[in-house]
């Protein structure tokens, strides 16, 4: 597998690589009905949100992308909790993150989708998010 590097998010209005969407990993029902409420308070309701399910592991984002908006609704999850942002502005992920801290969700992981990691299975990409998470953890308290 090829590997990503991590590259800070500025403040742009152009879009970035992807399909407009969000993929929600260890969500359990009733968080997934209080996440697109809060899509909707912050001016974001008309975004295609995806839950993926424990059974999609095994399958590349670029097919998880391909779901409809709202499928694994209803459904636990058992993932890691993280989200992976898609064809969004940069103005967007910023707005998502700093309002998804307002408004006292259990932390997560984030990541937007490259063209490196569109082709990674599920499972593959959120065992990386966590190796990036401990490895940035370790950065910031050098």
């Amino acid at each position: 597998m090829e590997k990503g590097t991590f590259q800070k998010i500025e403040k742009s209005k152009d879009r970035m690589y992807g399909p407009w969407k969000l993929l929600l990993c260890g969500y359990s029902a009733d968080e997934q009905q209080l996440f697109l409420s809060f899509l909707e308070k912050i001016g974001l309701g008309d975004l295609p949100v995806v839950f993926v399910c424990d059974d999609q592991k095994n399958i590349s984002l670029k097919q998880v992308l391909n779901e409809p908006h709202g499928s694994g609704l209803g459904k636990d999850s058992n993932l890691q909790r993280a989200g992976i942002l898609s064809g969004f502005t940069q103005e967007d992920v910023h707005l998502l993150l700093s309002e998804y801290r307002k408004a006292g969700f259990p932390k997560q992981l984030w990541a937007t989708v490259t063209p490196i990691s569109i082709r990674w299975e599920m499972g593959f990409l959120l065992v990386e998010l966590v190796k990036e998470a401990k490895a940035m953890g370790r950065k910031r308290t050098r």
